[in-house]
């Protein structure tokens, strides 16, 4: 069950979460493999229950884009304050939707970094503090990578694939070729793709959050009454910048405003969301030309828009390879995700100690490099998986490669 709270809505949610005691971290349901997932990453207060990695039995949002919108954007201590307000609610609502106990739960997943690290901070604690008193063990995900995983509750495909992550802080083109590696083939310079949507929509004078708004107003638009510049960088690279086509833009507002003649704001927002577009989709077939028959992803926020997937169904039609997008209420961030991304490491027995902490640039190569996991036997027993090699194992290795530099993800020492 998916569903969204207001503060009205959480009225009588605070049930009881905590039991009695804290224990040694074990695997709960077996057979269901039932996650209870937790993000706040920015500003929005999730949690979730998900089954073995692919089935939501519940998806909870509190979103706060009314409270940030007076202010044109995040403001993360609004946020923080924001998650305080929500979390236990929020969690408790999950269960409750799910038809759940503590007891039935095999893990607790929870958003560590990147993002806010005050947002951050109150679902860590959050899902730490229930994980220790109930037993469970905790797992902690970053963020982008429960983005790549959130197809997975749709059906998408398995490994390998490639994804294009599209967000307000990111923009990366990613190889996946299993559940624990990750090349990163391109990412962003300096703006984010959906950081320049953001901002051109502030310069146009829309509200947060800008990608939906500049998506509503380009339908009506000409998107090339307005040559704005295609950012290529050197040839054959997958990287993407987007501080130019959004100096372009601001420059094109305020000359017009000095001489005084009118813009259509539709003309803008069609013009500047084509050039984005372009970018996005054009990298994406170069990547698709180096892994040619590998299925691609889009994820994250922007993944919503509907310039995207209308010109990336045509393109993946002319150089014939499959894409694939995450229903639009999972291209945003929430739980569910979460939940996924963490499942791969639970079946190997692999978690996080007491002492994880907030990290707000987390990086991807830390994550799938194993920074903080640790083994459990017992939880691979009760997982139904197999220990076959050590912990510095090289053998049948996951990882990150980043060019020619590969670091190692030591949980792909479990063999599930």
């Amino acid at each position: 069950m998916e569903g969204t709270m207001d503060g009205a809505a959480m009225a009588g949610k605070d049930s009881a979460l905590l039991g009695k005691t804290g224990a040694e971290p074990r695997a709960g349901d077996q057979e269901e493999g039932l996650i209870l997932a937790v993000e706040t990453s920015c500003d929005e207060t999730a949690a979730a229950v998900v089954e073995g990695g692919t089935r939501i039995r519940s998806n909870i949002v509190s979103s706060q884009i009314a409270i940030h919108r007076r202010f044109g954007g995040v403001v993360p201590e609004v946020a923080s304050r924001g998650h305080v307000e929500q979390i236990t609610a929020v969690m408790a609502a999950a269960l409750e939707d799910a038809g759940v106990h503590p007891q039935d739960l095999a893990a607790v997943a929870v958003t560590y970094g990147p993002g806010l690290v005050g947002a951050l901070l109150v679902g860590l604690m959050a899902a730490k503090t229930f994980a220790w008193v109930h037993g469970l063990p905790l797992i902690g995900v970053h963020h982008i990578v429960g983005h790549l995983f959130a197809h997975r509750l749709a059906g998408g495909p398995e490994p390998p694939w490639l994804a294009l992550v599209v967000s307000g802080g990111h923009t990366e083109l990613i190889y996946i070729p299993n559940d624990h590696t990750f090349e990163v083939l391109g990412r962003t310079r300096d703006d984010a793709a959906g950081e320049a949507f953001d901002k051109t929509a502030r310069a146009l004078g829309l509200p947060y959050p800008g990608g939906p708004q500049i998506d509503a107003l380009a339908s009506s638009g000409d998107p090339e009454r307005y040559p704005l510049p295609r950012s290529w960088l050197e040839e054959e690279s997958l990287d993407f910048s987007f501080s130019g086509l959004k100096t372009a833009v601001l420059n094109l507002l305020n000359d017009a405003r000095q001489r005084g003649d009118g813009v259509r704001p539709e003309d803008v927002a069609a013009s500047f969301q084509a050039a984005v577009v372009e970018v996005l989709v054009e990298k994406t077939v170069r990547a698709v030309r180096r892994y040619p028959g590998v299925p691609v992803v889009v994820a994250g926020g922007v993944a919503a828009n509907s310039a995207l997937r209308r010109v990336m169904d045509r393109r993946a039609e002319e150089e014939g390879f499959l894409w694939s997008a995450p229903p639009l209420a999972l291209c945003t961030d929430n739980a569910a995700m979460i939940a996924a991304a963490a499942w791969p490491r639970l079946s190997r027995g692999w978690f996080h100690g007491m002492d994880l902490n907030a990290r707000a640039n987390l990086g991807l190569e830390a994550w799938a490099a194993g920074t903080g996991w640790r083994r459990s036997r017992r939880m691979i027993r009760r997982m139904g998986g197999v220990a076959t090699e050590s912990l510095g194992s090289r053998s049948g290795h996951g990882g990150i490669r980043m060019g020619q530099r590969s670091v190692e993800a030591p949980v792909a020492s479990m063999a599930g």
